[in-house]
């Protein structure tokens, strides 16, 4: 059966996902209007489901003999400004003339099976083209000679749809984009909540939502990265949305650099949502012939809430967005030495931590920052990738080949895009950085941003990053990028091009990766960014993993990771047990809450583990090995919030196996209470029909460990009254 079809008569498409529908309508046989999106229709009849009537003179008609229709009151998928819509628009385009005003309208369209990719772009993808089906409508406006081709993919397993659009000028002279969104959408009206996440360094992704009013509400990085303080990712929720019930309507960017999310009630109580490249100190320059391809928005549609909509992202990241050899792999038990050492360290300290590791059953030793040039602060040597025969004098090869003795798979961290002023790099070539002449070049970490736009700058990191990972058995990389974009220019470029650097560094950063990844398909990379950073879609294309926070601090990481679980997979947060008191916070929590928050991600220690006790050891053994055993259900079961730590004293989360014969519920206490009342957990997610026999902790209670799937998720389990704070517990739940 087509996902998609169309009926001529009407000129109306009707996209149908797996239990949603998305219907376009071609109005006048020119205009591209938006009908519905939401819960699935059969299409009887959705020909008729667009209403239209006429307003006062101030919607003004683009048909004298039809005043119903008005550009300003017609819901669209890509708004043009200027020719009689006064809402935000998707794109804006600007002639030699200087003027600004364009009308794209409907030539033809196309559909297919399958999904193509994006020309220089991370995207989702299918391996059968029997997954999906592609529409693609194409709009010209003949005048200046600009098309935009609108693609639409709907997936047949997943209630999402991916758009973009690709802009042509197949005129005689060159036009400038002013603003080049990836989509716009008109919902029929504006009862909703927007729900976006927020925060800063060490505070990533916390949970906002308030009720969208008449006007705009927008959410935007104007960084050069998608950034700690914004994630690329909105959400309009119905009034009674929550994790289970009412509507949810996701709008989330594949894209790494800065962006805009916008979501605008007009006058007549629509609500248009844009999003896509930030349209703030961009252009792009489109001589004749030459195209443009915006990044790829992912809209998800759920009837159940927060968490449907949660877990359709999950999926579809992690099974056809996430690539290559670690997708479907189970990721290793590592420990990192960042904050054991910081730059302090020599080989002999490396491999007397990678010992205890292996004592403890850990699986991956990572080498972080410090181990190239002369790198003993954070005040050198990025962008002289070779290594510290001072701290190594052996060299790489010789530490990974201890460390791969010890039975322990050999890491390293790199921070490839910037370059240190005092650099051999920098000396040699000064104008490999971003900059503009005669401003100053402000630093962040004293360090600067490379020119990812220039070619030659692209091939030196490929090549010298490369080197060292063919020069060592080296099987994973931490990937990092530790500022934000100033003074974005490029030496290369023609003042006519100048403000299209930041998009040309993204399209030059993909590029990279591209390359290197594909060249050492074993090595798992997992992406940072002064931790979440750069937690983005865009990135987990190339990188399976992103390192979630620099904070470690459990208490902070419960809101870190229930945040960032809105739109990412389980399997793509990295989580890491450190040392008390906390290096950001300086919270003292007890290993066993560390050890259960971080194994509700990617697992693993960033400390130093030779400072450990016997009695340290022992539960950290009990830890490795229990994770070990969950890690299948943890890194690709389906994820359920049950209490949110933005709202009380109390976090709970849960996996479910897909043939829910096995489940992991974690719950968290933060502070004591005094004489609290008794309290149930409602799990979610079981089968109801059949019976589980709960587990806490590892050890299966003798009395009362069988449950019935209808009594857990109706009912409850009894939450333990404790007295201490930063309390927890997991409880492991098998099918009878």
């Amino acid at each position: 059966m087509s996902s998609i079809s169309y009926d001529s008569t009407t000129q109306t498409f009707h996209l149908q996902a797996q239990n949603a529908s998305y219907i376009i309508q071609i109005i006048k046989s020119k205009y591209i209007a938006h009908v519905h999106w939401g819960s699935r229709v059969r299409g009887t009849n959705i020909g008729r489901l667009l209403a239209n009537r006429k307003r006062c003179s101030f919607s003004p008609s683009t048909d004298p003999n039809d005043l119903s229709i008005s550009l300003d009151t017609l819901p669209q998928e890509l708004p043009a400004y200027g020719g009689s819509d006064f809402r935000v628009p998707a794109y804006q385009v600007q002639l030699d003339n200087g003027t600004t005003v364009s009308e794209l309208v409907y030539e033809s369209h196309r559909i297919y099976p399958g999904k193509p990719q994006l020309e220089g772009l991370p995207a989702t993808y299918v391996e059968q083209d029997e997954e999906a089906e592609t529409l693609d409508i194409v709009l010209t406006d003949k005048l200046i000679g600009l098309k935009a081709v609108l693609s639409y993919t709907v997936f047949r397993d997943f209630n999402a749809v991916a758009r973009s659009v690709r802009y042509y000028n197949e005129g005689a002279g060159q036009l400038r984009l002013l603003r080049a969104l990836s989509m716009g959408i008109d919902l029929p009206h504006p009862n909703f909540d927007m729900l976006h996440l927020s925060g800063s360094w060490a505070r990533e992704r916390h949970i906002e939502r308030r009720s969208l009013t008449t006007g705009g509400s927008s959410i935007e990085s104007r960084r050069g990265a998608s950034s700690h303080s914004v994630n690329p990712f909105v959400a309009l929720l119905s009034k009674d949305a929550d994790e289970d019930h009412g509507e949810a309507y996701g709008f989330s960017l594949v894209y790494s650099g800065s962006f805009l999310a916008q979501a605008e009630i007009d006058p007549y109580s629509t609500t248009r949502v844009v999003m896509g490249i930030n349209p703030f100190d961009f252009s792009w320059l489109l001589q004749p012939g030459e195209s443009f391809q915006t990044p790829e928005a992912v809209l998800v549609y759920s009837a159940e809430g927060i968490g449907g909509m949660s877990r359709t992202y999950h999926k579809l990241y992690r099974t056809r967005l996430c690539r290559g050899e670690y997708r479907d792999k189970s990721r290793p038990v590592l420990v990192n030495n960042w904050e054991a050492t910081y730059f302090n360290f020599n080989a002999d300290k490396i491999e007397e931590i990678a010992k205890v590791g292996q004592e403890l059953g850990l699986e991956l030793f990572v080498l972080d920052d410090g181990w190239f040039g002369k790198r003993d602060n954070d005040k050198s040597s990025l962008g002289d990738w070779f290594v510290d025969l001072n701290k190594l004098p052996q060299g790489l090869e010789d530490l990974a080949s201890r460390v791969n003795k010890l039975e322990l798979q050999f890491g390293l961290w790199f921070e490839p895009e910037m370059m240190s002023p005092d650099s051999e790099l920098y000396r040699a070539h000064p104008d490999w950085c971003l900059h503009v002449p005669d401003r100053r070049r402000t630093e962040a970490r004293q360090q600067l941003i490379l020119d990812f736009s220039r070619k030659d700058v692209r091939d030196y990191i490929v090549k010298v990053v490369s080197d060292i990972l063919a020069s060592s058995p080296i099987s994973y990389v931490k990937w990092d990028m530790n500022r934000n974009m100033t003074e974005i220019g490029s030496a290369l470029l023609p003042p006519e091009r100048q403000r299209e650097t930041a998009h040309r560094y993204m399209l030059g950063l993909y590029e990279v990766l591209e390359r290197i990844t594909s060249d050492f398909p074993h090595i798992l990379f997992e992406s940072c960014s002064g931790g979440g950073g750069r937690f983005d879609p865009g990135m987990l294309y190339y990188m399976p993993q992103t390192w979630t926070s620099d904070n470690t601090d459990a208490v902070e990481r419960l809101k870190i990771q229930y945040g960032t679980s809105i739109v990412y997979p389980i399997s793509s947060m990295g989580s890491h047990v450190s040392a008390v008191p906390n290096h950001q916070v300086h919270r003292i929590t007890p290993i066993e809450m560390r050890g259960h928050v971080a194994m509700s991600g990617n697992f693993g220690y960033e400390l130093d583990l030779t400072k450990f006790t016997d009695q340290d050891k022992e539960v950290v053994k009990q830890q490795v090995a229990m994770y070990k055993e969950l890690r299948p259900l943890i890194q690709f079961g389906d994820f359920y919030r049950l209490l949110s730590p933005f709202e009380g004293n109390e976090t709970a989360w849960m996996f479910v196996s897909e043939d829910r014969t096995s489940a992991l519920v974690a719950f968290f206490q933060v502070l004591s209470k005094p004489n609290a009342p008794l309290a149930k957990l409602r799990l979610k997610g079981l089968d109801l029909n059949k019976d589980y026999r709960v587990q806490e902790d590892g050890a299966v209670e003798a009395e009362e460990s069988l449950f019935g799937g209808d009594e857990l998720m109706h009912v409850g389990l009894n939450l333990p009254q404790w007295k201490g704070d930063f309390r927890s517990r997991l409880y492991h739940l098998k099918a009878e």
